[in-house]
């Protein structure tokens, strides 16, 4: 559906390749509260921010959750009609509404027939495993040579909390 597609750009008559590339939580990134999603766009960074208030809005109106892979599609179907319709052309980020994330799922839902109908996101590389990527492990999770434990340090049983 939206995690790999290609467009006319509407001004430039250019054909795009569009590729979903990460989902990542914006507090980390940039301290804001949404939810950013990276496609390439012939190779070159597009990103989509979704306001995680639309995750909440969305449980509380029909009981449903956005899962990552709708948020994906959310993201990719967002752009191919910004860049379809000619809006703000070249842009390297475009911030959706709340009640647009809410009208893109519901679009997407409908035209996959489902969330089960979502198709899953691309493994970008198969033989890297995203803790040697990232240089860490899970806790509980085995260390291996060059690799942190993500583990929260044991509390220091000699210090005092005053009131």
């Amino acid at each position: 559906m939206y995690e790999a597609f290609t467009v006319t750009d509407r001004w430039t008559g250019q054909e795009l390749h569009c590729q979903w590339r990460a989902t990542i939580v914006a507090i980390a990134t940039r301290h804001a509260d949404a939810t950013d999603i990276r496609f390439a766009v012939n190779g070159q960074p597009v990103w989509i921010a979704l306001p995680n208030i639309a995750w909440i809005e969305q449980k509380r109106r029909n009981g449903k959750v956005i899962t990552d892979y709708l948020a994906a599609q959310i993201a990719g179907r967002y752009l191919k009609q910004a860049i379809e319709s000619g809006y703000d052309n070249g842009r390297e980020m475009y911030t959706m509404t709340v009640d647009e994330v809410l009208e893109q799922a519901e679009a997407i839902v409908q035209e996959a027939g489902g969330t089960v109908r979502l198709p899953t996101l691309p493994v970008i590389n198969d033989d890297e495993q995203p803790e040697h990527a990232l240089g860490i492990a899970l806790p509980g999770e085995p260390l291996e040579p060059g690799i942190e434990s993500r583990a929260m340090p044991a509390p220091d049983e000699t210090r005092t909390i005053r009131p």
